[in-house]
């Protein structure tokens, strides 16, 4: 078929549709979609029966179900079709006028199928039969169904990247990212000494996991990490960090109260994890937020922020608390003056008592003699 009149056009007459079907060939596959008040002249979609069509009786919109199955009795195969009011009432004056004519399904400019009116038909279901196998009935069913949405498809955006400009972005991102975990790595060495090799462990950990989701996700469902969702993975960085700094931090006050490493790890773990758990929870709701409404490379970004942020919350309850909880029982850890807590001020200790004044009881007094 042609391509589809211009907005505003006046409809294809039966004479313009006779002309165009003369020379009609099928060679070709078309997907124009027709006007519904236009003849059309299409063909079948093995190309070997051409059509003469007038306007459409009903549009995809009327469908509201089909659905394949089996006639009760004689087992044939055939679609039951389900219109909305509109349709329904379309149909019924169509069928009833037009009792032992065809009527021909069309989808993208091809006729899908075009069963015979055997009787008029109200109430709107309609029965599709014709010899049907059940991959037939099963495809002619999706047909009707799914070709009844009423999509249209705009470009939200588009990119032209050369080989050499992508590369260098992706070095550039790459070397950002190297850049911005060094200096993690040196700040938590300086500030927690020995903990901060457990911080820098878990922060390697989960980038392993984060990595090794990400090569899950490309093999089986074909996901492709852009600039946007590595900009996303060194984001969760800090954001992991923050979950060790609210642990230790928690420890310190612990510890400041006076109690053992081994008896405040399990305490700070109480009141550092509800924190971890909230400020996490909000990152997630973020990148779902984000995620459902962007559009474009931000969705990489967005995707990639939130499964770090659910990896994270893995990596604190299942590693670093675990490991801290083991280091506790290490009486070396706790007392070496490198472990990052030997440098907390223990003010809160007990003052010790302090001399007492001897006191005079009794001064000038005698047990005989009188006061003189």
């Amino acid at each position: 078929a042609d391509a589809v009149p211009a907005e505003g056009a006046p409809a294809v007459t039966q004479e313009e549709a006779a002309a165009e079907f003369a020379t009609l060939t099928c060679d070709d596959q078309t997907t124009d979609v027709d006007r519904p008040d236009d003849f059309i002249a299409a063909c079948g979609e093995d190309g070997a029966v051409k059509y003469l069509l007038g306007p459409s009786v009903l549009e995809g919109t009327d469908v509201t179900d089909a659905t394949a199955g089996t006639r009760a009795g004689t087992g044939e195969w055939i679609v039951d079709l389900s219109l909305n009011n509109s349709g329904a009432d379309a149909w019924a004056e169509f069928t009833t006028a037009n009792v032992g004519n065809s009527v021909a399904i069309t989808l993208d400019g091809r006729v899908v199928s075009a069963p015979t009116i055997n009787s008029a038909i109200v109430g709107g279901r309609t029965e599709i039969s014709g010899n049907f196998t059940q991959a037939e009935a099963t495809e002619l069913a999706n047909q009707l169904k799914y070709g009844a949405l009423p999509l249209t498809f705009e470009q939200a955006n588009a990119q032209s990247i050369s080989t050499e400009l992508g590369e260098e972005q992706l070095r550039a991102g790459l070397i950002a990212g190297a850049i911005g975990v060094a200096l993690v790595f040196v700040y938590a060495l300086l500030y927690y000494r020995l903990l901060g090799l457990v911080m820098i462990a878990s922060l390697v950990l989960s980038a392993v996991v984060v990595y090794g989701c990400l090569v899950l996700l490309s093999r089986e469902l074909g996901l492709a990490l852009s600039l946007a969702g590595i900009a996303g993975f060194i984001v969760s960085i800090g954001i992991t960090a923050d979950s060790f700094v609210v642990y230790f931090e928690r420890l310190k006050d612990e510890i400041r109260e006076g109690r053992s490493l081994r008896s405040a790890v399990p305490r700070a773990w109480v009141r550092a994890r509800r924190t971890i758990l909230s400020a996490d929870a909000v990152s997630f709701l973020a990148a779902a937020i984000l995620y459902w409404l962007a559009i474009g490379d931000v969705k990489g970004f967005a995707f990639t922020l939130g499964l770090s942020t659910v990896l994270d919350l893995i990596v604190v309850f299942l590693f670093t608390h675990p490991l801290m909880a083991v280091l506790s029982r290490v009486k070396s850890f706790g007392s070496n003056r490198f472990s990052g807590l030997g440098q907390v001020d223990r003010g809160r200790r007990a003052a010790p008592a302090t001399a007492r004044e001897p006191e005079l009881v009794g001064a000038g007094s005698s047990t005989n003699g009188s006061t003189r």
